[in-house]
């Protein structure tokens, strides 16, 4: 099957924070011809990056507690656990977003970063690509209050044994679906980093 697509029709709908755009378009059929003209909305994000700060030494995770729109209309409390995210913007890497978020979320400096995916997080009616890492940092001086005041930014920073946010996790707690995958890989690698930097072997830890 040769797949292809073809827009029939683009109009941006709302322009604000995030924008709205509203498409009309064909795509061809695994049975073979092509689909009818289809009408969607698409959420449009762009580019974004995750880094789940990890001190292997320490075996410490650093999460963050903002309150989050997307959770209002629930029972639950919108109040969310996450990890460090931001988006990139025009003439910006996905590494120095990710030192510069974890500066302003979190208080963290990043002493290295470690590629883990990039992946779509929505891919049924949002565009965004985020770029997924691991953050390796000294998380005994991490911790209180942060965020940036001109993006009414209010952020709590927890510091958590890493048994702590698994259980998190495994309670349900932790319900967003990038922190999940985060700890997901955290917890497949996990070994892995504290042998490599040294905490394995280092009884004083």
């Amino acid at each position: 099957m040769d797949k292809a697509f073809s827009v029939v029709e683009e109009e941006t709908v709302y322009q604000g924070f995030f924008s709205l755009i509203r498409y009309r378009f064909r795509h061809t059929l695994y049975r073979g011809g092509w689909s009818e003209v289809l009408e969607r909305e698409l959420f449009h994000r762009g580019r974004c990056v995750a880094v789940i700060p990890y001190d292997p030494r320490r075996d410490r995770v650093v999460l963050i507690e903002q309150f989050r729109v997307g959770a209002m209309k629930t029972e639950q409390d919108p109040w969310l656990l996450e990890i460090v995210a931001g988006a990139i913007e025009e003439g910006e890497e996905p590494p120095e977003v990710a030192h510069r978020e974890a500066l302003e979320e979190a208080g963290c400096t990043l002493d290295e970063l470690i590629p883990i995916y990039e992946f779509f997080t929505t891919p049924g009616g949002c565009s965004e690509k985020l770029t997924l890492f691991c953050g390796i940092v000294d998380a005994s001086q991490i911790g209180g209050h942060y965020g940036l005041p001109e993006e009414q930014e209010d952020i709590w920073v927890r510091v958590v044994d890493y048994q702590d946010a698994i259980d998190l996790l495994a309670q349900g707690k932790i319900d967003s679906a990038i922190p999940i995958v985060a700890l997901q890989w955290l917890a497949l690698n996990r070994d892995q980093l504290r042998t490599r930097y040294g905490a394995l072997n280092d009884p004083g830890l």
